[in-house]
């Protein structure tokens, strides 16, 4: 064989080998990305009980179709909620552009009521003009949260570790350094559809929320890496991974609370976009408003809101949102690992005295 031939033959193999190693990593990379969808159930107790399921252990979740500051006041005093000390109001201020956020005259009233600070943390994702602590506190003015209450962006300083019990990513969760400042917590979310999660209610609000930039990563992540922006770490994690991850470090934050005794729950389902309110230019919104939701359960008071979008007959494209990013997957390991139940008994304010 002559040195021309050789070479050749030796090009081809080399580039056959290099190419027999792109399609394997190509098919590791497609199955460890792979996941089971889940399919959505009604974990309403009425329901379950009509369709001869088990019940076994369920939680109460509130509701009003009154979205007003005195349905929000309403369905607060139904929790018999009495916070004492310094009282930290979570919620999203939303960035900038986006119009779905909560709107402070709804919740003004009740914020003023508790004495209470808005708390935040800055965000770890590309472009977001909340992503460092001045602008955040600029968006937050822009949106009309810094006229009711004390802002407070708690990853301003760094952060803290708190621990993860039962975890199957994360033994730790990196929260806002401040967190620690705060002897009750009620959590006021924006209940809406989100690019990645599939939705955001309650549980997001406390795990992404609540962490700092570098803890968002890590949740993103499954604890892999620590240092925003999530774009990379996320073309690399399962979706179970992430969802499994935010449910871990939402119970880390409530196991804090005194294990769920220092923190409430109360979602607001209005303006439901398949975005989330961290998105600048969200899709439009496509669905009728619901009401107001709470729980001392966070994982039923999801479960309730998500019921409530598989119920509604303009509810597709937020349902085919929550499914297509297998959302449903955070509320069964939440329950798995003890944060709460999924199965919840529904009571309506508006028809019960």
């Amino acid at each position: 064989m002559r040195n021309n031939d050789k070479k050749t033959h030796k090009g081809r193999i080399i580039l056959l080998s290099i190419l027999g190693i792109l399609v394997t990593l190509v098919i590791i990379y497609i199955i460890h990305m792979h996941y089971d969808t889940e399919l959505h159930e009604s974990y309403n107790v009425e329901n379950m009980r009509k369709d001869g399921k088990n019940i076994g252990t369920s939680s109460v979740v509130y509701m009003t179709k009154d979205i007003s500051p005195e349905g929000l006041k309403k369905i607060y005093e139904a929790l018999n909620v009495n916070p004492t000390g310094k009282v930290a109001i979570k919620l999203s201020t939303g960035e900038s552009g986006n119009p779905n956020h909560l709107s402070p005259t709804l919740i003004k009233d009740l914020v003023q009521s508790v004495n209470g600070t808005i708390i935040e943390c800055n965000t770890a994702y590309s472009g977001s003009k909340r992503a460092e602590t001045a602008m955040h506190l600029e968006v937050a003015k822009e949106h009309g949260f810094t006229e009711i209450a004390d802002v407070d962006i708690m990853d301003k300083d760094g952060y803290i570790s708190i621990p993860v019990t039962g975890g199957r990513h994360l033994d730790e969760n990196w929260v806002g350094k401040n967190f620690k400042n705060y002897d009750f917590i009620i959590v006021l979310s924006h209940f809406k559809g989100h690019p990645m999660a599939g939705f955001g209610g309650a549980l997001k609000n406390i795990s992404i929320g609540i962490a700092s930039s570098e803890g968002k990563t890590r949740i993103h992540t499954g604890g892999l890496l620590s240092t925003p922006p999530i774009t990379l770490g996320s073309l690399i994690t399962n979706q179970n991974v992430f969802t499994e991850s935010m449910a871990e470090a939402a119970k880390s934050v409530s196991d804090y609370e005194g294990k769920g005794e220092r923190i409430v729950y109360i979602s607001v389902m209005n303006h439901l976009s398949v975005d989330c309110d961290c998105v600048s230019n969200p899709a439009e919104v496509d669905m009728h408003d619901i009401g107001i939701f709470a729980s001392w359960d966070p994982v039923a008071l999801d479960q309730a809101c998500v019921d409530k979008v598989f119920e509604a007959e303009d509810g597709k494209s937020l349902q085919d949102r929550i499914t297509g990013k297998n959302g449903l997957h955070i509320l069964t390991h939440a329950e798995s690992i003890g944060l709460g139940n999924r199965a919840y008994q529904l009571i309506n304010l508006d028809t019960t005295e």
